[in-house]
């Protein structure tokens, strides 16, 4: 992986906001209503904005970019007079969220605030350069609560929304949020180039373990051909061992099929179920924690519990769909039921839960498109489960790339 330089104003900041996290003592367990973790952005309001300081800011967010009393940063930063916002543009699903996985909702004004919105989705490099510099902002401002995974795709718009920012000339701001998960560990494969989609355009771990901040550092110094002027402003009181609910913050659900905590908890495993002709749950009020297709029985869970895999239990189940794959026809399958999370490896279960659902069920089928491939960042997954080869016998497959990843991954990280 290459090294690049960043911009001299965005290394000073970026040591100084770690130097202010690293000496930050540690902080109480937070009480009820009371936020323990600072994010990105109430540190970057309590500074008065100054950051963004006779600059025109936009601003990538959707509804996860709150503020610790749950109101919208869009909403508070166009009520105060010391920040010129002056655009927002909005990822997948849209800036309020309206929009189902794989859309978006379009250019309009936002009948709020009355700001116009840009749609940023599946647009990249030049074209969302020229978006970037039709709507005459100085500074781009991200914010955005991710869930963990390399697939999500909101880390995706960051990289794109990156290299469209240097193309265009534009300052880059990322204010920082809690991975919901944790950030212990990086788990899972590692990205092949060849396999390069909007679920995944660099060589990352399939759960990365790192925060929005983290991963803009790696990208503009091991990714970008051409690094953007880059900020980013930490959190203070947040730790790599916490999980979401230890932070204080509200929980908005950054897409419409990530209701909780919990579903993040699961996501980086149970949605290669994306790449099968099974349901991943899409449809129901447990989105991959429910697993399932018609023909499955309790084989599948039966299967699945003999394999002791720490911290999770497999439970047999039964659902209805209301949208997505099997639309109001009941199926049986599994729901996840974590009671370790610390323990837990997702990805890990992920895996043993495709290779006992060949094993338990004979109508098992990959998507035709080999979605899979794009989801487990090439080909070996899928090649390796239709071998027959074990869930130890996967995971050791990938643990080179891993490795290699976690030591450049290191580099970047801010929090202890």
């Amino acid at each position: 992986m290459k090294r690049t330089r960043w911009s001299r104003r965005g290394l000073l900041a970026a040591g100084g906001a770690l130097a202010a996290v690293t000496a930050a003592p540690a902080a109480a367990a937070p009480g009820r209503g009371h936020a323990r973790v600072r994010t990105g952005f109430e540190r970057l309001a309590a500074d008065g904005y100054a950051l963004l300081a006779g600059e025109r800011v936009g601003v990538v967010t959707n509804p996860t970019g709150i503020a610790s009393d749950a109101r919208h940063l869009v909403d508070v930063m166009h009520a105060d007079e010391r920040v010129d916002l002056v655009a927002v543009f909005g990822p997948e699903h849209g800036f309020r969220g309206t929009a189902q996985a794989g859309g978006s909702e379009g250019r309009y004004d936002d009948p709020a605030t009355g700001l116009p919105v840009y749609d940023t989705y599946l647009k990249s490099g030049r074209p969302l350069a020229d978006v970037f510099t039709a709507s005459g902002v100085d500074t781009v401002v991200f914010d955005i609560q991710d869930a963990g995974a390399r697939f999500y795709t909101y880390i995706w718009t960051l990289y794109d929304c990156m290299v469209a920012a240097e193309l265009a000339g534009k300052r880059f701001v990322v204010l920082d949020r809690p991975n919901p998960v944790s950030g212990r560990a990086a788990l899972g494969p590692v990205l092949d180039r060849a396999f390069a989609t909007f679920v995944g355009r660099e060589p990352i771990a399939q759960a990365h373990g790192m925060t929005v901040a983290e991963l803009a550092l790696l990208f503009n110094a091991e990714f970008l051909a051409r690094p953007v002027e880059l900020e980013t402003v930490p959190m203070t009181g947040w730790r790599r061992s916490d999980f979401f609910d230890a932070t204080g913050l509200p929980w908005v659900p950054p897409s419409p099929n990530m209701p909780t905590p919990e579903t993040a908890l699961v996501y980086s495993g149970t949605c290669l179920f994306e790449g099968t002709n099974l349901s991943e749950g899409r449809g129901t009020t447990r989105p991959f924690e429910l697993l399932g297709a018609e023909g499955v029985d309790r084989r599948w869970a039966e299967a699945a519990n003999a394999l002791e895999l720490p911290g999770v239990r497999f439970r047999e189940a039964y659902f209805a769909p209301t949208f997505s794959k099997f639309q109001g026809r009941t199926v049986g399958g599994v729901q996840l039921h974590v009671h370790d999370r610390e323990a837990f490896d997702p990805v890990r279960a992920g895996i043993a839960l495709l290779v006992t659902a060949r094993a338990s069920w004979s109508g098992f089928a990959w998507r035709p498109d080999h979605w899979i491939d794009k989801l487990t960042g090439s080909t070996r997954v899928r090649t390796l489960v239709d071998a027959g080869a074990g869930t130890d016998e996967i995971v050791a497959a990938w643990s080179e790339d891993l490795t290699a990843f976690r030591a450049v991954r290191r580099e970047h990280l801010l929090y202890r």
